[in-house]
């Protein structure tokens, strides 16, 4: 689908369960006010797991589902459960408006989203979550559960002007939300900021499923808003999905004056009252609002119609938005005029600078040394800058003007992976943080594959080019080597680029470049933050003179899995089951291309620890003389050929 609505298909997980995932995120539309039910479909998940799928588990539903909407049926009530729990087939039933819908809304958004959730078939769980509501159902109690692993903020295609101001005043109104909400009796709230230097405001809401406790919707909102800061500081309107919990921002009203919460007192540390304070008067509001619509509207028509550098439309892609344009003398002054002492790499392609710009922020500067005309590098900047996911560094801006062609790149303090692997800060991740990076990595290649617009193969992923933020949550970098595969075909010949031992063999020996090239490189990477050790080195095992991907593979076939453990971790932090299905996964990556997973499935067996998977078989490639077994000088000349988009820390 394309335009302004983008479907976006990956794997899912809600606790235990598995589920197939449909993204329908209409980033431009606008929703100014309650009149509309705001159904725009975020979300739809259906379990995979169908155990059950009997007539009366199906009866049971639609009962349910009858006697949650009737409950939502009363006047200001926003939310409802409904459960069949005694029966041999049980149901559980969760539905929640926002605060500043109607009732005749919240029930048309709760009818489209059991017309969507109805999609699923014979799926035993499943999920539908719109701008206006949410519903969900499982076999199983769900009411406690507040963040699990699947959340996920949404960005709009639309930008802001001034981005530094518009960041500011959506930073600071979500932090007040994040912390006011939970000490809200409703677990809702909805406000606004003023944009400085501008008659403008940013709108924005955060809201808790009632049934958790205080520190669990505190929890869900950290995290969501964490998801939905990626989406600064251009993108003006943008959501964050959990499973308990929801909040989201805009530029444009789509709540009215009235039902705006007062959260100055709720800000106040030890501050809890008994209901949420409401700002605006009710009485005579009809024709300000009235005059507000048709500003806005008036406003947004105007807005669209404008032609700027920043919103130029370019061909087929059209929804997407032009970098950021830095000049050459600003980025020379914020990098000392790339000095030395403000270097944090070097390589084939030219040296990466830390640099403090403008407004404070700091950033990473990569010159790149090569030939490529400057239509062709704006051309690919423009889809990279445009790629907006939590596992992914962000290319903040570009400029092309100078001697040499820049980029300006997030800038990460905590280095890449390969110092907590085997550098000076080896031992440090816990199995618990190494699970998370690997989660981590595998969605922001999911997106990169499946969801966004176009379909982005890194081609060189590896642990330089893993970052890890102050949470040791992991951004993929370097979409420097980044191609975009041809809609009409499943794979294209290319000349080798890449890091020799993490390349698939059938690119690395005949050109031949799919999504699949990077599945394989994760399963190494995989090996290598099990183990702790480089996939090109000669491993003194027995057999000896082993490299890690054989030596993996002898662990598993043997059932002796904790051979791979990296030493410095603690046994007491994980089982051999899970190292033996984390293995297992690895492995399954780097088979032949036809029997490798997609990234989104390989979400699924991540999600699903119980899963039995086929056990992987000897690879059909000779692993260790075609792509490992090299000699160890280009090996290393190789690895370093260009710096990582991102070799951004110097650390």
């Amino acid at each position: 689908m394309r335009g302004t609505t983008v479907a976006m298909t990956m794997r899912w997980s809600f606790g235990w369960q598995a589920v197939v995932v449909t993204f329908l995120y209409m980033g431009s539309l606008i929703t100014p006010v309650t009149s509309q039910p705001q159904t725009n479909l975020l979300l739809r998940s259906c379990s995979l797991l169908n155990t059950t799928n009997t007539r009366s588990f199906f009866n049971n539903l639609n009962q349910t589902f009858t006697e949650v909407r009737r409950q939502l049926s009363t006047d200001d009530t926003f939310f409802a459960t409904g459960e069949q729990a005694r029966s041999s087939e049980p149901v559980y039933v969760m539905a929640q408006c926002r605060r500043y819908m109607t009732t005749a809304d919240c029930l048309a958004c709760y009818d489209y989203a059991t017309l969507a959730i109805r999609a699923c078939a014979a799926a035993d769980g499943a999920r539908a979550v719109l701008d206006g509501c949410f519903l969900r159902y499982e076999t199983t109690d769900f009411y406690d559960e507040a963040t699990q692993p699947g959340n996920v903020g949404l960005c709009g295609n639309r930008t802001a002007t001034r981005p530094t101001r518009f960041q500011t005043a959506v930073d600071g109104l979500l932090s007040n939300l994040t912390i006011a909400t939970p000490r809200i009796k409703d677990l809702f709230a909805a406000s606004s900021s003023n944009i400085s230097g501008s008659n403008r405001s940013v709108y924005a809401i955060a809201q808790c499923v009632p049934t958790l406790a205080h520190n669990g919707c505190k929890d869900c909102l950290r995290v969501a808003y964490s998801n939905i800061r990626n989406c600064l500081p251009s993108i003006v309107d943008a959501r964050a999905l959990d499973t308990g919990c929801f909040m989201r921002y805009s530029n444009t009203p789509f709540f009215t004056n009235n039902e705006t919460t007062i959260i100055t007192p709720f800000l106040r540390e030890g501050s809890s009252k008994k209901g949420a304070i409401i700002g605006g008067v009710v009485g005579g509001v009809g024709l300000l609002s009235t005059i507000v619509l048709v500003a806005i509207l008036m406003w947004y028509c105007r807005s669209k119609r404008k032609t700027t550098p920043r919103g130029n439309s370019h061909g087929p892609n059209d929804q997407l938005q032009d970098p950021v344009k830095y000049s050459y003398s600003d980025l020379r002054k914020a990098t000392k005029n790339f000095c030395d002492d403000h270097k944090l790499g070097e390589g084939g392609f030219g040296g990466v600078y830390k640099g403090t710009i403008n407004n404070g922020n700091v950033v990473a500067v990569k010159k790149l040394l090569v030939s490529s005309a400057k239509a062709d590098f704006e051309r690919e900047v423009r889809v990279i800058s445009n790629v907006h996911h939590r596992n992914l560094i962000r290319l903040l801006g570009c400029c092309s003007e100078g001697p040499e062609l820049l980029l300006v790149l997030e800038y990460m303090e905590n280095g890449s992976l390969v110092k907590f692997l085997y550098g000076e800060r080896k031992g440090t991740l816990t199995w618990k943080q190494r699970c998370n990076i690997i989660f981590g990595i595998a969605k922001g290649l999911a997106y990169l594959h499946e969801q966004y617009h176009v379909t982005i193969i890194h081609r060189d992923i590896n642990p330089s080019n893993i970052l890890l933020d102050d949470d040791f949550q992991p951004k993929i970098a370097d979409f420097g080597l980044a191609k975009l595969l041809p809609e009409d075909q499943t794979h294209i010949s290319t000349r080798f680029a890449g890091t020799l031992g993490y390349t698939a063999p059938e690119y690395a020996i005949h050109g031949q470049l799919s999504e699949k090239a990077d599945t394989y490189s994760f399963g190494i990477v995989v090996l290598e933050i099990i183990s702790g050790k480089r996939c090109t080195d000669v491993l003194d095992m027995s057999p000896p003179d082993q490299y890690l991907l054989e030596h993996a593979l002898n662990v598993y076939e043997n059932h002796m899995p904790l051979q791979l453990i990296d030493e410095t971790l603690d046994p007491n932090e994980y089982t051999e089951q899970e190292v033996k299905k984390m293995i297992e996964i690895a492995l399954t990556c780097t088979q032949s291309p036809a029997e490798r997973p997609t990234m989104s499935e390989v979400l699924v067996l991540l999600n699903d620890r119980s899963r039995e998977q086929k056990p992987p078989s000897r690879l059909q490639f000779d692993v260790p003389n075609i792509n490992i077994q090299v000699d160890q000088d280009i090996a290393s000349s190789t690895s370093n050929a260009d710096v990582s988009l991102t070799e951004l820390t110097g650390r």
